[in-house]
């Protein structure tokens, strides 16, 4: 009679599936989680390179890559802000996975018969000089078979490093795995939305908070951290946790502006300094949101909401509160402002200067630039800046990504 228990080989990847699903539980942002998932899958099936698309308005939109043979961190950055969509139809071949809610293995991407409705493009191979060859393509389903996206990954690989087709256990275990992770996937865009949501609310008072504004200047802050922390030498997981917390918190960095009055807050003409003060007072009334801090992200929420208007000189404000809404005027400087504050305001006064306004039109991107560089040292941290201008390739991929309507 056979014997049909589960071998300790059998279990081993399960027990990863389940590991690396009580990690991604511990994550909150949409894009760490696809980026775990991803990176996740690629290594279970030593796969060279993967994407995800998420459902959207009926189509597939385009939300996260990774390729190791073509981009190194700068190239892989910007490759994540690229934006297009794609129709969930049968003719590509991750509109057909949508459309059935069925994985697919392909051992070659070049030899899939003329008689199936679908059919590789080969129009970024062209481009790129890369060689696609075994697909295997993976539909994420949530509860009640709800499709949230499309995973794709390209290129098996064996020991050797040659490409092959993937294997039975990837087919098996890759997309279990998916199945569960795509109820995180769900948690993570509920998550965003819900801060949209908040931010739409102060746009309803100040239309300077808009979607696009708050979306570009959180990406702009993980991307920041991300080479900050990468020139220490911290370690991917503790660079992946934080950049998942200060997208998420920088956010929401003028969510106090709910509680000025619109007489100040809409004044089409320059501020007296007795309603500027005033003014200053979002950040204290934004901070007392995140009083009982309850998560690392609330905790990086309240930094960045009472810190991104402290200056590295000590010129900004508020100081340091002598009580939750009394500023004391003591001033706050150098690395005693948080870093992820510090962070934030590099991105949030960039992206004022270069975005346009009811009262101005956008400044030039040299004139923007120009005007970080002046105040590196004074109103902003230097080595900060310096990241900035190092990765400014990836910040215009996320100012294309994420444009005002």
């Amino acid at each position: 009679m056979p014997d049909d228990r589960e071998s300790p080989k059998d279990k081993a990847p399960v027990l990863t599936i389940l590991r690396n699903i009580d990690e991604i539980n511990n994550l909150n942002d949409v894009d760490s989680i696809l980026d775990k998932i991803l990176l996740d899958s690629r290594e279970f099936a030593n796969a060279d390179a993967g994407s995800i698309f998420l459902v959207e308005d009926n189509h597939l939109t385009f939300s996260y890559v990774q390729n190791d043979t073509l981009f190194d961190e700068q190239t892989s950055q910007t490759a994540l802000y690229q934006n297009f969509t794609l129709p969930i139809s049968e003719q590509s071949i991750v509109g057909y996975v949508a459309k059935t809610k069925k994985s697919l293995s392909i051992p070659d991407a070049y030899d899939i018969s003329p008689t199936l409705p679908y059919a590789f493009n080969k129009d970024f191979d062209n481009k790129s000089g890369y060689r696609t060859t075994s697909l295997l393509t993976i539909p994420l389903l949530a509860q009640e078979s709800r499709l949230v996206g499309v995973m794709q990954l390209i290129n098996a690989r064996d020991d050797s490093g040659k490409t092959v087709p993937f294997s039975n256990d990837d087919t098996t275990y890759v997309p279990l795995f998916c199945n569960n992770a795509a109820v995180a996937i769900e948690r993570g865009i509920m998550n965003r939305e819900l801060i949209l949501r908040m931010m739409r609310m102060a746009e309803l008072r100040d239309p300077m908070e808009t979607g696009a504004h708050v979306q570009r200047v959180g990406a702009f802050c993980a991307e920041m951290y991300g080479a900050w922390a990468a020139r220490r030498g911290h370690k991917p997981k503790e660079i992946k946790r934080q950049r998942d917390n200060i997208r998420l918190a920088a956010m929401l960095h003028d969510i106090g502006k709910v509680g000025i009055p619109d007489a100040i807050l809409k004044k089409p003409a320059k501020l007296t300094p007795e309603e500027y003060a005033v003014m200053q007072q979002h950040t204290l009334l934004g901070a007392r949101l995140f009083n009982n801090e309850r998560s690392n992200l609330d905790a990086m929420s309240k930094e960045i909401i009472l810190g991104h208007h402290e200056r590295w000189d000590g010129a900004g404000y508020p100081g340091r509160p002598a009580a939750p809404a009394t500023p004391d005027n003591k001033p706050i400087m150098g690395e005693e402002i948080p870093l992820s504050a510090r962070i934030c305001a590099v991105a949030d006064v960039f992206d004022a200067l270069a975005s346009a306004r009811s009262y101005k039109e956008a400044y030039p991107e040299e004139k923007c630039l120009r005007i970080l560089e002046e105040k590196a040292g004074s109103h902003f941290d230097p080595e900060i800046v310096e990241i900035f201008f190092e990765i400014f390739d990836v910040i215009k991929a996320i100012q294309r990504r994420f444009q005002d309507t």
